[in-house]
Parts: C-alpha cells; structure tokens; sequence
C-alpha cells in the first residue's frame, strides 16, 4: 500500500479525481519547498530548493491545463447528448 492512500473511484465528472490529487500534491510541494527555502542560509541548497519549487509550479499548471481540457471535453460531451435528447 503506497503513503498517499489514494483509490481512484472512476466516476469523472467535469473532473478527475486523480488529477485533482495530483494538483493538491504538488501545491503542497510548492509550499513546502517555499517554507523551506525561507528558512535555509546555505545558498547551494536554496537554488536547489529553489529549481524544485519552479519544477513543481509548472508541474502544476500543466495538471491545471489538463483539467481544463477534461472539464471542456465533458461539457462538450454533455452538450451533444442535450442536442440529441
């Protein structure tokens, strides 16, 4: 058994719950380097630290970019199945 505790139920609707937990870990990511970093005096570990929180930014814009495309997919989805009910 992994330390997340996740289990995905697959019922995506507008959204994906493992997306959403992923987004949820990486931000927590982004904070913690950021914590860490204000409290580090040693300038190789704070540009270390630094590249970290970059990486895990983009990392979750691009899990925002893809839940956005979900989102429109499913709304799309859902407008066709109303145009033919």
């Amino acid at each position: 058994m992994s330390d997340f505790n996740f289990r995905c139920e697959h019922e995506c609707r507008n959204t994906c719950a493992a997306l959403t937990r992923a987004l949820q870990l990486e931000s927590s990511l982004v904070r913690l380097s950021e914590e860490i970093l204000n409290e580090c005096e040693d300038e190789n570990i704070k540009r270390f630290l630094s590249d970290l929180a970059e990486n895990s930014s983009e990392q979750v814009l691009s899990i925002m970019k893809k839940l956005n495309e979900v989102r429109a997919r499913m709304q799309i989805n859902d407008n066709m199945n109303d145009m033919f009910n």
